[in-house]
């Protein structure tokens, strides 16, 4: 069927129905949780921790939110497809509906960037406890201070299984991904109890050049130089790849816990996605022959619980 056949309800239809099948983005949900807006901006003072369980000695013990939090302030976002009628007129090979298509998955693909910017930038922008998400100095507390932002001597490792830091090996990937994993089980709350001790299920997200040694690492029984996977040798855990092309990390790889009430990402929405059309009938076709379809949205997102998360460096 020919474009020329289809009217602007016809094309807005097939953006939608295109934008619900979310192709390629399902580890957003897995990092992040969604949070609707009504208003410019939204305060999570919840951030921290639950009090823990204790005996009753004297009265309650009540522990309201935190005086401070993280603001997220919504922002307006758009993207607009312009069509000539004539294209419309000559399309006999659905080329118009393919870029209808492009469009719903890039606007799809609009949580990703963002997502993508904010880890990338996690190494210099604070988070609720007034320390940059990724950092080695984070102190709530009783926790102690608590560093999810480690370095890992891959060198240390015998000569058989050397890569580099810029090209890992599996066994290199391996010694990382399970280091970086004890140190998200490691982590503490405000009262010294243990943060993730229920932790089961992990995502290890990576660079695009290091995606063939991370799903080695994690997947393979036997790793390159011979030797047992001792990953693989974990039932107890889920542990899930993930190659982000958005990523210009070069030595740097992130985990991320997935199985936490509270998520190491917030996504917030005002509006969600709508598209709308000036089309048949209007001055814009009548003056310049020619339909706009403009996709908007209003959102942000921001930073949630860091203990749900590591990066490592490979030195």
């Amino acid at each position: 069927m020919g474009a020329s056949t289809l009217s602007s309800r016809a094309i807005i239809g097939e953006f939608y129905n295109r934008l619900e099948q979310n192709i390629g983005t399902e580890w957003i949900d897995a990092v992040s949780m969604l949070f609707t807006s009504d208003q410019s901006s939204e305060t999570y003072n919840w951030l921290g921790m639950s009090p823990v369980m204790r005996e009753w000695v004297g009265g309650r013990h009540a522990k309201g939110f935190r005086e401070n939090g993280i603001t997220i302030t919504n922002k307006d976002y758009e993207a607009t497809l312009e069509v000539l009628v004539k294209e419309l007129r000559r399309d006999k090979t659905g080329q118009i509906l393919v870029r209808v298509r492009e469009l719903a998955d890039r606007t799809n693909a609009h949580w990703a960037k963002l997502l993508s910017t904010l880890i990338i930038n996690a190494e210099s922008t604070v988070c609720y406890d007034g320390q940059y998400f990724f950092d080695t100095g984070h102190s709530e507390g009783d926790s102690g201070t608590q560093d999810n932002d480690i370095s890992v001597n891959i060198s240390a490792l015998p000569a058989n299984q050397h890569g580099s830091t810029t090209a890992p090996s599996p066994e290199e990937m391996e010694l990382t991904i399970l280091q970086m994993i004890q140190q998200i089980l490691g982590f503490k709350d405000d009262q010294g109890e243990p943060m993730n001790e229920g932790a089961r299920n992990f995502l290890v997200m990576v660079p695009v050049p290091f995606m063939a040694s991370a799903v080695a690492a994690i997947k393979n029984p036997v790793l390159t130089s011979g030797r047992t996977n001792t990953i693989v040798t974990l039932p107890e855990f889920s542990i899930r790849p993930v190659a982000n092309p958005r990523l210009t990390w070069t030595t740097k790889l992130a985990v991320f816990r997935t199985d936490g009430n509270t998520k190491p990402f917030i996504r917030q929405e005002e509006k969600p996605v709508e598209i709308a059309a000036i089309a048949e009938g209007s001055e814009l076709e009548f003056n310049e022959a020619k339909h706009h379809y403009g996709v908007s949205a209003s959102r942000n997102v921001g930073y949630g619980y860091w203990q749900h998360a590591c990066l490592a460096t490979l030195t």
